[in-house]
């Protein structure tokens, strides 16, 4: 098991490989690599472009698979509140995405790489809003469970 202790610059690591592979998906496709993009064209394909979407995601899930499998400190990152709380979670991120246009990998990640304004100026929001959202929920209890 690797631990923080063991491998103190984990966290530097796992950012570097974030912004390698969007940079990597960018130069070889031309195109953002957004995690709601990537999943709605996945499930509406265009012809011969689901498949670098499908590997990317695969990897995406895959590598969090090994993290949880062999890093003592992800455990800190698993889910804390209820199945409906998460599912709740997720429909409102879907809606903020189709709403904003773009998700936070996309503007966070691609978008700040890119030196995007609109991307700083959205992934300020976005992290405005969850900081709100987790005092709020913590402060005054959450309507779908712990």
């Amino acid at each position: 098991m690797l631990s923080s202790s063991t491998f103190p610059l984990a966290p530097l690591v796992g950012g570097i490989l974030i912004g390698l592979s969007s940079l990597v998906a960018m130069l070889a496709t031309g195109k953002i690599a957004g995690i709601s993009g990537m999943c709605s064209r996945v499930l509406r394909p265009k012809l011969g472009d689901a498949g670098w979407r499908v590997a990317f995601l695969l990897g995406l899930v895959g590598g969090s698979a090994l993290a949880f499998a062999f890093v003592e400190t992800a455990a800190v990152y698993r889910p804390v509140r209820s199945l409906a709380a998460m599912a709740a979670a997720g429909v409102l991120v879907g809606f903020g995405t189709r709403l904003s246009g773009g998700c936070t990998s996309g503007y966070g990640v691609s978008g700040f790489g890119l030196l995007s304004k609109n991307a700083m100026v959205a992934t300020a929001i976005f992290v405005g809003t969850g900081m709100l959202t987790v005092f709020l929920l913590n402060r005054f209890g959450a309507p779908f469970g712990p």
